[in-house]
């Protein structure tokens, strides 16, 4: 019997207790997330990063793109890919993490990634404006007007008064002849 009230205290306890870590690590994650953006605006990346780092959960999708950005803003490529990269497996059909993760691989020249990126991103969300928009900038930055043209065309279909979209649309359609 005594083991019995042992473990219904034990559970009382328990059940009291962690509503009120709950609240603390709540209030520490939200204390870091202000005090990480108070520093970065003040351009200090690497104070806002310390911040985040105090509270980091590896689980956390919200930490993880944070870092990513903070890391591509202080020029850590590589650091802000592995954030990225993380952010992106813990919601596979996070079109933020996907263009997160794009910023730092374009920043480091690595095109055929980047297009691979925004292929995903279009494999998920076909109609995504913005996608189809940088996609069509890549390609016609290589020169390959033929595969930039579908992409601004479908821009412009979607948004016909978009000025970039037709913009783009008439110089890539002006290459083609």
């Amino acid at each position: 019997m005594e083991f019995l009230r042992t473990k219904f205290i034990f559970l009382v306890l328990v059940v009291f207790a962690l509503p009120s870590f709950a609240q603390m690590n709540q209030a520490a994650l939200e204390a870091a997330f202000s005090k990480s953006y108070a520093h970065e605006k003040n351009g200090d990346f690497s104070a806002a990063m310390d911040e985040l780092k105090k509270v980091l959960d590896e689980s956390s999708y919200e930490i993880n793109i944070r870092l990513g950005w903070l890391n591509y803003n202080a020029g850590l490529f590589d650091e802000s890919i592995i954030f990225y990269s993380t952010a992106q497996k813990l919601k596979p059909y996070s079109e933020e993490a996907r263009f997160g993760l794009i910023l730092p691989k374009a920043a480091l020249g690595k095109w055929n990634e980047v297009i691979e990126l925004y292929n995903k991103i279009l494999e998920v969300n076909p109609q995504n404006t913005v996608a189809l928009y940088r996609l069509g900038l890549v390609y016609y930055g290589r020169k390959d007007y033929n595969k930039a043209q579908p992409m601004f065309k479908k821009v412009f279909d979607l948004y016909p008064f978009g000025y970039d979209g037709l913009l783009m649309l008439g110089w890539n359609s002006y290459f083609l002849g």
